[in-house]
């Protein structure tokens, strides 16, 4: 198959590529700058040069594919609200390529914040009312309506490798930044993590032979404590974990400060079943103890 893919030169989309190339497929990938269009050529795939607003441009990628992964996503979340705005608007666009064909289309979401308290699970719904990211995944519900194999692959708030981990991350900036690895009340709350490669594998085998309308959930760690998370990055980098102060949590973690409050594991079982889907790549916390960043 022919895929056409978004943010091909990022984090987890390059792992897409390159998991897309080594099952055979042959892959268009989304470029908006020259060293962006090297890394996505360097990955074997064919270079589009463009971004996520042309829609023009993505509907024409998209017709000539047999399918389309989308992952262009600005994280800038002082824009989020605008960025989910654009993202609906390109599964839009794409979308129209593919209506009527049976073709697939995979847009990427999350699992933070389905079900606080308790494991989110496939079923749970998202929308464009309760969350500004849910406006994708409306897009793309709507399509599986226009003759459209139309599937989400929700991430786990830590999409890592031994070099990056998405949410922990930026935990790990924190601490280096303030000199302390923190978590807050007793460290309980729970968050999922995915090794990016397993992710990259999910979203081959949900647009491969995903059903349309149907969320999968990548998942591979289902409920890390942050505490153990904290402590993870203090004995990493020398730092000492230790709770921080409701009232001190915007100048610890920023724009995570209410995120980090949040209990939200996530289950992966049914995704495993359905699909046949197994994470197999090393865990968020050993990747933690030897994190290079």
């Amino acid at each position: 198959m022919r895929f056409f893919v978004t943010g091909a030169s990022g984090f987890i989309g390059s792992a897409v590529v390159a998991e897309l190339r080594s099952a055979g497929h042959e892959v268009l990938g989304l470029a908006r700058s020259d060293a962006a269009a090297a890394t996505v050529a360097g990955l074997g795939a064919e270079v589009v040069r463009g971004t996520i607003e042309e829609v023009d441009l993505l509907r024409d990628a998209a017709g000539r594919s047999d399918g389309v992964i989308n992952l262009a996503f600005n994280h800038d979340f002082s824009q989020f609200a605008d960025s989910a705005r654009v993202e609906a608007a390109a599964i839009d666009a794409m979308g129209d390529a593919l209506a009527g064909t049976g073709r697939p289309l995979t847009v990427a979401s999350g699992t933070l914040g389905l079900a606080p308290g308790r494991p989110a699970l496939e079923t749970d719904t998202m929308t464009a009312d309760s969350t500004p990211r849910g406006a994708g995944w409306s897009a793309a519900l709507a399509l599986a309506e226009r003759g459209v194999r139309a599937t989400a692959v929700r991430l786990a708030p830590s999409v890592h490798n031994e070099r990056k981990g998405g949410f922990a991350s930026v935990l790990v900036d924190c601490a280096r930044r303030t000199g302390v690895s923190g978590y807050l009340g007793d460290g309980t709350q729970r968050w999922p993590a995915v090794h990016v490669s397993d992710a990259a594998r999910l979203f081959r085998m949900a647009a491969e032979k995903g059903e349309a309308g149907t969320a999968y959930h990548a998942v591979g760690d289902p409920g890390l404590a942050l505490r153990d998370i904290a402590e993870t990055i203090g004995v990493r980098f020398g730092l000492p974990a230790r709770p921080v102060p409701d009232e001190d949590a915007q100048a610890q973690f920023g724009f995570l400060a209410a995120a980090v409050g949040l209990d939200a594991p996530a289950s992966s079982a049914w995704t495993q079943e359905t699909l046949g889907w197994r994470p197999t790549g090393p865990g968020l916390l050993t990747d933690l103890a030897d994190f290079q960043r």
